[in-house]
């Protein structure tokens, strides 16, 4: 994955994809391509249909593989224990869509009604959309370029009827590219939350994980914090823990450090976590007790805080 040049002129600028800066980046054509200056109308659009929706979280991660739909999912099921709080959960992956597998709603159809594209329900407050519910077989590959995956990402957005929903969790693929410049141009004018940026403690991860956190700041996206997955093994007869993926460079608490941002916790690795996922479970209903349940919880807690906090803010400079 090649690194957003250390001095672009941002995706909103006059300049995107001209300047000098921009030559050999990996989004020159699409920054170039006038969206920054000629703002698409869908942006107003999408802005009216997520006046319904409180809080909007971004997913990401530079790295493949880290656990960011299991993250996503879990964050999903944790949020929506609460009866009282409607969640959404919306998958952009559209390459490489497993949160109707992790769900357990791999089969599921969409349905068109009067007002919209209609998500398909876990429980009467968790909705979930993905491209996966648009495939014949959940085998089928999806051959699109850059256009096609940022139109379908804007009909997610625009044509969805998630109705009144109090979190809306965006489940992206990895990397820096069209699919993560389409949802915060998409969702600039609703007002983005913020992201929370998965990693796990390898040095390998961590290299790409830096450019995200670079990608967010370019685009102003504010990094709610950063969680370590994997972090870890515990084992569950003698409870000693043992470093599967060795932090050799300090692992994600020295990169936040580093890079002032706050970690959010460390979920270690748990068998169940795999095994559920694969039956299309909440891995919190199997194991309650387990110590990687309760650092989730721990996360779902700060990002709550986070959202609240940021939402208490606006509303007073509104109100000032």
């Amino acid at each position: 994955m090649e690194e957003v040049p250390h001095d672009c002129p941002g995706a909103d600028s006059a300049q995107a994809g001209r300047g000098a800066s921009c030559q050999g980046c990996p989004n020159q054509r699409l920054c170039a391509s006038g969206a920054g200056a000629t703002p698409d109308p869908a942006i107003e659009e999408i802005k009216e249909k997520m006046k319904t929706v409180k809080h909007k979280i971004l997913v990401l991660s530079g790295k493949g593989g880290v656990g960011k739909s299991t993250f996503s999912a879990h964050l999903a099921h944790g949020l929506a224990e609460d009866e009282n709080t409607q969640i959404a959960l919306l998958d952009i992956d559209i390459c490489g869509p497993s949160i109707p597998k992790i769900m357990g709603l791999e089969g599921e159809q969409v349905h068109q009604s009067g007002s919209g594209w209609s998500p398909v329900y876990v429980e009467d407050n968790l909705g979930v959309m993905s491209v996966g519910f648009l495939l014949s077989s959940p085998d089928d590959a999806v051959i699109w370029r850059g256009p096609k995956k940022n139109g379908m990402i804007k009909q997610f957005l625009r044509d969805v009827d998630w109705g009144e929903v109090d979190y809306l969790i965006v489940d992206t693929p990895p990397g820096t590219s069209d699919e993560h410049l389409s949802v915060v141009q998409y969702l600039a004018a609703a007002r983005i939350d913020g992201a929370v940026i998965i990693t796990t403690p390898q040095e390998v991860s961590l290299q790409d994980v830096r450019k995200e956190i670079n990608f967010c700041r370019k685009v102003k996206l504010p990094i709610i914090g950063v969680v370590e997955n994997m972090s870890g093994f515990i084992c569950p007869k003698c409870k000693k823990e043992s470093q599967i993926f060795p932090p050799t460079t300090g692992g994600a608490e020295l990169m936040c450090q580093d890079l002032e941002v706050p970690l959010l916790g460390r979920v270690p690795l748990d068998p169940l976590i795999g095994k559920n996922c694969d039956q299309g479970q909440s891995f919190f209903i199997d194991a309650p007790d387990s110590p990687a349940t309760l650092a989730y919880r721990s996360i779902i807690q700060r990002i709550q805080e986070f959202c609240d906090l940021r939402q208490s803010k606006e509303e007073n400079l509104i109100n000032s």
